[in-house]
């Protein structure tokens, strides 16, 4: 599960993010990057029950709802990645700003628009919404 995580993990954020963030966790974080490339990536991110797309979707609405800004940068240079439009990501970000509250959508609005900005409005295979 561990190399097949792994192989997700770089697909979605690149190998040199990826790889930084691992050394920066040094040996006090190996644990956790362990769990983090087997079961998050390895084994949840495998399900198929979502599209990778929801499932971007999903992360980003968790992080923003949770205030998490550098987490939610994270996800949505990978929803990038797996084909999430700008307008998918606004929506979850509306939504996030009506159930949770205008502070939690604010500041990733801006790193949204910051990551969206120059990408096309909609990815290759973005025309079926999921």
């Amino acid at each position: 599960m561990y190399a097949r995580g792994l192989r997700r993990r770089k697909k979605m954020f690149g190998e040199a993010d990826v790889e930084r963030r691992m050394a920066v966790s040094g040996e006090f974080g190996a644990p956790l990057q362990n769990i983090i490339n087997a079961y998050v990536y390895g084994d949840i991110w495998e399900r198929t029950g979502l599209s990778d797309q929801v499932r971007s979707l999903v992360m980003l609405g968790i992080t923003a709802a949770s205030g998490k800004p550098a987490e939610f940068r994270v996800h949505a240079k990978g929803a990038l990645a797996n084909g999430c439009t700008r307008e998918q990501v606004q929506d979850v970000l509306l939504l996030v700003a009506m159930y949770c509250g205008v502070p939690a959508a604010i500041e990733t609005n801006r790193i949204a628009a910051e990551i969206f900005d120059g990408a096309p409005d909609t990815a290759p295979d973005a025309a079926a919404k999921p």
